[in-house]
């Protein structure tokens, strides 16, 4: 089955590889785990936060991504998950911050 972002001839289909054609950031209900692209296994209690700005991909799993994207994911229970989502999109307004709500940690 092709990745949401190979699909860009379907109506309704949002990718992050889309600026300005559709959401960025979205919090949504953690899969146990995806496989080429797709949710499996259900889902779990716990919601993450997908964010295209800051380089995530929701076609990953969580244990696919980036210590710094795992962060900025969570996982998170609904009220604190609704709560982080309104804090990063809000960083994302700021001015010098638009692709980067958290400092990158330091190399040294």
């Amino acid at each position: 089955m092709p990745r949401r972002s190979d699909r860009k001839g379907r109506q309704g289909v949002k990718t992050c590889d889309q600026p300005g054609h559709g959401w960025t950031t979205v919090l949504r209900r953690q899969p146990a785990r995806i496989v080429e692209g797709q949710p499996e296994g259900g889902y779990t209690d716990a919601f993450e936060l997908i964010c295209c700005d800051c380089g995530d991909d929701p076609d990953l799993d969580y244990s696919e991504v980036s210590p710094r994207l795992q962060r900025i994911r969570g996982p998170y229970p609904i009220a604190a998950g609704v709560a982080a989502y309104e804090r990063h999109v809000e960083l994302h307004l700021q001015p010098g911050r638009r692709y980067r709500p958290w400092p990158e940690p330091d190399a040294g």
